[in-house]
C-alpha cells in the first residue's frame, strides 16, 4: 500500500495468518489492519494495528517517523484489533498524547492499565486539532459499529479517516472486487446499525470528502459516489439488487432438492438473478450478505425435533439481529409426519419489520413428489409477480 499523500503515510500491516475475524468470519484472504502518521509540525498517529502484527507496525512506524517522535495519538475506535499496543507505544513515546472523545476515553481502562493524566485530549463533535498545515476535525459515530466511534477529516486535502466505515476483508496485497467483501464485512460487522451509519453519511456529505482512509481495507481515492452510494443503500436496508437468495437446511437430501428444483424453475421462468445455499456448508456471512443483497429471500427447512434445523435457526437468528428488513420470503417446509417448519419461520419473520412473507408454503411429505413440483412452480410464480 502506497502513502496516502507526500505527508500522510501508511504504516498498516497486512495478515494473511489469520483464519477468523473477530472469531467468526472466514477471511481466505486476510484482513488489512490500517494505520496512517501525518508528518507535520506536530505529528499525529492515527490508530494502530491487532497485537497480532504489532511488532510490525511498530518498524513501519519506526520507518515513517526516523529521528522524530509522535506528538498525537488520535484513537478513533477502541476495538483491540485497532489499539491493542497502545500500552508500549505510550511507554516508548513518554510525550505522546491520546487524542480522543470522552466516551472512548473512559471505556479505555477496560482494555489498558495505563496513566493518561496530563496525556490526554478530550474532543467533541466538530472540535478540530491544529498539526500545523494539517488540521483534522473530528465526527462523532457512535454505533458505528462501537458505542465510542468517531472520524477524523482531515481539511487541508480532504481526507476522511472514517473507523470501520468503509472497511472490508481481504489483505491489501491481494486482488480482489471491493463490494463483494465489502458487503458481507458490512452486513455482518454493521449491518444492525443503519440509522447511526445514516446520520454519519449525512455528516459526510457537508464534507468536501476526496479520500476515504478505512480501518481495514484499501484507501479509496477514485468514484467515491460509488462507494458511497452503496453505503447508503446498504444502512437503509434497500435491496441492492433484484434477485433471489434460497438459503436451505436438508437433513438427508429431500429439502435441498427441492430447493434446487426451485431455482431450476425460477432461471426456467428468467428471474434476474438466483443464488442458492446449503446452509450447513457455505459461509454463513456470505449466506447474510447475499439475503441483504437481494430484494427477495426463500427459506427451505425440514421439522427437526418438533422445531426447525439448527442451522436454519442460527441463519433465522442473523437476520433478526441485523435487522432484516424490506424484502419478500417464501418457505419451503419438510416434515414426516408432523411439520412444523413453516409455521414457525413465518412466525420469524412476521415479527421482522417490513416482510412480506408470500401466501404459498410449499409443503413436502418427506420427499419431492408431483404434487411438491406443481407447488413449487406456484411458489415461483408468487416470488416473480
Amino acid at each position: 500500500m502506497k502513502n496516502v499523500t507526500d505527508n500522510i503515510l501508511y504504516i498498516g500491516v497486512n495478515d494473511h495468518d489469520i483464519d477468523l475475524f473477530e472469531g467468526q468470519y472466514v477471511v481466505p484472504n486476510g484482513v488489512s489492519y490500517n494505520s496512517y502518521v501525518i508528518m507535520d509540525d506536530k505529528i499525529a498517529i492515527m490508530d494502530m494495528v491487532d497485537k497480532r502484527k504489532a511488532d510490525n507496525w511498530m518498524d513501519n512506524l519506526s520507518d515513517a517517523l526516523g529521528d522524530k517522535t509522535p506528538d498525537y495519538i488520535i484513537i478513533s475506535h477502541l476495538e483491540p484489533d485497532h489499539s491493542a499496543y497502545l500500552g508500549d507505544v505510550l511507554e516508548k513515546y513518554p510525550d505522546l498524547k491520546v487524542v480522543s472523545n470522552k466516551k472512548l476515553l473512559a471505556m479505555l481502562p477496560q482494555f489498558f492499565e495505563v496513566d493518561l493524566t496530563d496525556r490526554s485530549v478530550t474532543v467533541d463533535e466538530g472540535d478540530t486539532l491544529s498539526l500545523g498545515s494539517h488540521t483534522l476535525q473530528f465526527f462523532m459515530a457512535p454505533m458505528v459499529h462501537w458505542p465510542e466511534v468517531m472520524v477524523s477529516y482531515e481539511q487541508s486535502e480532504g481526507i476522511l479517516f472514517s473507523a470501520d466505515g468503509f472497511g472490508k476483508f481481504g489483505a491489501l496485497d491481494v486482488e480482489e472486487d471491493w463490494a463483494c467483501e465489502a458487503r458481507r464485512y458490512y452486513f455482518n460487522i454493521v449491518g444492525k446499525y443503519g440509522a447511526p451509519v445514516q446520520a454519519l453519511l449525512k455528516k459526510a456529505s457537508t464534507l468536501n470528502i476526496k479520500t476515504i482512509c478505512p480501518l481495514h481495507g484499501p484507501i479509496l481515492t477514485e468514484n467515491l459516489g460509488y462507494y458511497l452510494g452503496l453505503y447508503q443503500t446498504w444502512s437503509s436496508y434497500t435491496p441492492e439488487d433484484e434477485g433471489i437468495f434460497i438459503a436451505y437446511s436438508s437433513l438427508h437430501g429431500n429439502t435441498g432438492k427441492a430447493a434446487h428444483m426451485l431455482a431450476d424453475i425460477l432461471e426456467k421462468k428468467g428471474a434476474p438473478k438466483v443464488s442458492i445455499a446449503d446452509l450447513a456448508r457455505d459461509d454463513m456471512a456470505e449466506c447474510i450478505e447475499d439475503a441483504f443483497r437481494y430484494d427477495r429471500l426463500v427459506v427451505a427447512a425440514p421439522t427437526y425435533d418438533g422445531d426447525i434445523m439448527p442451522v436454519m435457526a442460527d441463519f433465522l437468528h442473523h437476520l433478526k439481529i441485523k435487522t432484516y428488513q424490506n424484502r419478500t420470503v417464501g418457505i419451503i417446509e419438510n416434515g414426516s409426519w408432523a411439520p412444523v417448519a413453516g409455521r414457525i419461520m413465518k412466525e420469524t419473520f412476521e415479527a421482522m419489520k417490513d416482510i412480506k412473507v408470500l401466501d404459498k408454503i410449499v409443503t413436502i411429505r418427506s420427499t419431492v413428489k408431483d404434487n411438491t413440483i406443481a407447488d413449487l412452480e406456484t411458489l415461483a410464480d408468487e416470488l416473480l409477480s
